[in-house]
């Protein structure tokens, strides 16, 4: 996505993958997927951090926040949110050897697999569908 002497992929440039990606999902999944907010940031909190006890903020590439699909919604519940974390993203694929595009992808269904209360294996099989 980059090439040497230019910026590095932004917030909205990670938004737009991960949304290609959601495209990409099979339509029982993006069915439930219409009132879920996707936010890109650069990093997670310091509160999220401490309450999920990561000290490193490169450690966590992406967060589930909300009830599952199946559980009853509760008054004062927040909106079922996706969030990915640019700097960590960008992190691991400066180290390795994924597109960008594959690893947004791969952080985002791992993310929308906990909407779903997947397993990791039914996680796999999810990716492997919108590769």
């Amino acid at each position: 996505m980059t090439g040497k002497g230019q910026l590095a992929p932004s917030c909205a440039d990670v938004e737009i993958l991960a949304r290609n990606a959601m495209v990409r999902l099979p339509d029982a999944f993006r069915a439930h997927l219409g009132d879920v907010v996707l936010i890109v940031e650069d990093f997670a909190d310091e509160a999220t951090l401490d309450e999920l006890g990561i000290e490193d903020p490169f450690e966590l590439s992406g967060l589930y926040s909300g009830r599952p699909v199946g559980e009853v919604a509760q008054t004062g519940d927040l909106p079922t949110t996706i969030f990915l974390f640019r700097r960590p993203i960008l992190d691991e694929w400066a180290g390795g050897e994924d597109t960008l595009e594959h690893l947004v992808a791969h952080v985002l269904i791992h993310e929308v697999g906990h909407h779903f209360g997947l397993s990791d294996e039914k996680m796999h099989l999810l990716e492997d569908a919108v590769a």
